[in-house]
């Protein structure tokens, strides 16, 4: 079975600064070996899952295809946290930075998740997956 090492996901914006602003006030870092006035490298995971932030401009070189903008939907990325806690906690600073609601948060039991655009208009669903109930 064919194995990926880590997953870096590209995705336009207009200001980096503003960027940098709002991931770091969700408590998010950078790195900086990746990272310059071009693009900045979203750790999302240490070492495995990045997204790679790149200013519309540098985006546009990688592609012959028109660039979405924040009004439309291209991909929803979806990450998975610890706790229920986390997701409302990483959600509510999303919103407090800057970000928008398009989506109420759903309890189906076993999973939780909750949404949020994020300064650009890409869409984030934060999810907590729980265990069976037995």
């Amino acid at each position: 079975m064919q194995e990926i090492k880590s997953i870096y996901v590209n995705l336009p914006v207009k200001d980096l600064e503003k960027t940098r602003a709002f991931w770091e006030g969700l408590g998010f870092g950078f790195n900086a070996q990746f990272s310059d006035e071009k693009a900045l490298c979203l750790i999302l995971k240490e070492e495995s899952i990045y997204a790679m932030l790149l200013h519309e401009s540098f985006f546009k070189t990688f592609t012959d295809r028109e660039v979405a903008d924040g009004r439309s939907t291209q991909v929803l990325v979806a990450i998975q946290v610890e706790s229920k806690e986390k997701v409302v906690e990483m959600v509510t600073k999303a919103l407090a930075s800057g970000g928008k609601r398009y989506k109420e948060a759903v309890d189906h039991g076993l999973m939780y998740y909750d949404s949020f655009a994020d300064i650009d208009g890409h869409q984030w669903e934060v999810m907590h997956m729980g265990e069976p109930a037995e």
